[in-house]
């Protein structure tokens, strides 16, 4: 699973700033332009132990930090997720970054909170342009591998003292350090998936939080990093053949074991005490534009009315709700090119079966008497099937979590929450993510219920 908004999975090619033009001195002004800057929160005048305060915190601050963050990438790229990362244990542990910590911590009026975000991205940019210096202090060649070792394990050794300072060892400190040395071999030429072996293999699980390294262990992970390089490590050429994550997801979606996931929709439908996803979108999505939230909300106004008839879901229906999504003239048509997401990482293939294929797999999230299949388990299967077939130009994700949603509509069943089916991303070919995905609509789903059923206590005393 890639956490879209974390910062602990960007790519070299996403964050190095030779790449990614920035100009620090109207970042003030950028910030200020960007739709979550209009509707900042006010941390409220309650004592931090108080469960309102952790509740606000989680709730609405955190989803106005996911809101800035989506729109830094919008503006400046995904190199931005960084801004967020910040020492020992605030939003994402274990980061260089001092100028922000957390909602609850960093929130306080309007003008300070977009101080600190300012600050907190220029504390980002800045580590990785130090970061680039570094990388570049010894020029290397992977194709000279044996008679540079000494080189790549000096510049090893400087890295993990270079993040150990700039971290202070805090929780999860070896995260960043990790990514760090996969992005050092990665700019000099190391296969992404092999610079990410190496790197684990090398540290062994001898880094831990709150616990600096001793120079023992940083001189010997840097010497089986460089020692463990060989010149076959580098990137595939040009000419390698171009993969199909259609037929990736076809292939592990016959390997999941879908009847055999727990099913949290089994007791059939529930009111929430309150609509979670509507909520998220005027949290988030009226944050960034509220023309992007209007079109979100009209849409799930027509999605709960076609689950109500019991609507087939299929392309056409998909596309009727894109329309609103989008803003379009018209629904807009299956795409007749291929496709690519997660900085091309991902390329979806087209031929002229496609959206057959894909009307097919959309058709089996309808409940089947015959050979049953849970309902969140056919509500998760669905969203990846939008996913991964891509069948729009545009607004992909905003159409899977709608998908989701409606699944889940057509059985009764809505979220009060959904914060853990948003802004993430899942990978074609990994078979863990469709276990992943039921497993967190589960948990809102027993939430939900959880709730439900104490509010209904409470109202029968």
């Amino acid at each position: 699973m890639i956490v879209e908004l974390a910062p602990r999975f960007p790519t070299w090619d996403d964050v190095d700033p030779t790449r990614q033009a920035f100009d620090a001195a109207s970042v003030a002004r950028t910030v200020r332009s960007l739709g979550p800057a209009r509707c900042v929160p006010i941390r409220p005048d309650i004592p931090f132990g108080d469960p309102a305060m952790s509740a606000w915190s989680r709730g609405e601050a955190e989803t106005w930090a996911d809101a800035m963050s989506f729109a830094l990438v919008q503006h400046y790229g995904r190199w931005t997720v960084g801004w967020r990362w910040s020492h020992d244990e605030g939003d994402f542990d274990g980061g260089p970054v001092g100028n922000w910590c957390c909602p609850r911590d960093s929130i306080t009026t309007p003008e300070e909170t977009l101080t600190r975000v300012e600050a907190a991205l220029r504390e980002w940019r800045e580590w990785l342009e130090y970061l680039v210096g570094w990388f570049e202090a010894y020029p290397l060649d992977l194709s000279d591998i044996a008679s540079q070792r000494i080189l790549w394990e000096r510049s090893a050794r400087n890295l993990i003292l270079q993040v150990v300072d700039r971290t202070g060892c805090g929780s999860g400190w070896h995260g960043h350090c990790r990514q760090v040395l996969t992005w050092f071999l990665d700019h000099w030429g190391v296969s992404p998936e092999v610079a990410r072996g190496l790197v684990d293999e090398a540290i062994g699980g001898r880094f831990h939080s709150w616990t600096g390294p001793d120079t023992v262990v940083v001189d010997d992970v840097a010497e089986q990093l460089a020692s463990s390089l060989r010149p076959a490590d580098g990137r595939g050429g040009a000419d390698a053949p171009a993969q199909d994550h259609v037929r990736r997801w076809l292939a592990v979606r016959e390997s999941v074991p879908w009847h055999e996931i727990p099913d949290g929709g089994n007791d059939g439908p529930v009111v929430p005490l309150r609509d979670g996803a509507a909520q998220d979108i005027r949290a988030f999505d009226g944050a960034i534009a509220p023309a992007r939230a209007q079109g979100l909300l009209s849409t799930l106004e027509l999605l709960r009315v076609d689950a109500a008839r019991g609507a087939r879901l299929d392309f056409t229906l998909l596309s009727s709700w894109q329309q609103h999504v989008l803003d379009a003239p018209r629904p807009p048509r299956f795409r007749n090119a291929p496709a690519f997401a997660k900085r091309s990482r991902e390329r979806y293939g087209i031929g002229p079966d496609t959206r057959a294929r894909f009307d097919a797999c959309l058709a089996g999230s309808a409940s089947d008497a015959g050979r049953p299949l849970g309902l969140t388990a056919r509500a998760a299967r669905a969203c990846l099937d939008v996913c991964f077939f891509h069948p729009f130009d545009d607004g992909n994700a905003r159409s899977a979590f709608l998908t989701l949603v409606f699944v889940l509509a057509r059985e009764g069943v809505a979220l009060d929450g959904v914060s853990l089916l948003r802004r993430i991303s899942f990978e074609a070919d990994a078979p863990q993510d469709p276990l992943i995905l039921v497993r967190y609509i589960n948990i809102h789903l027993a939430e939900t219920r959880r709730r439900a059923a104490g509010s209904t206590g409470s109202a029968s005393r």
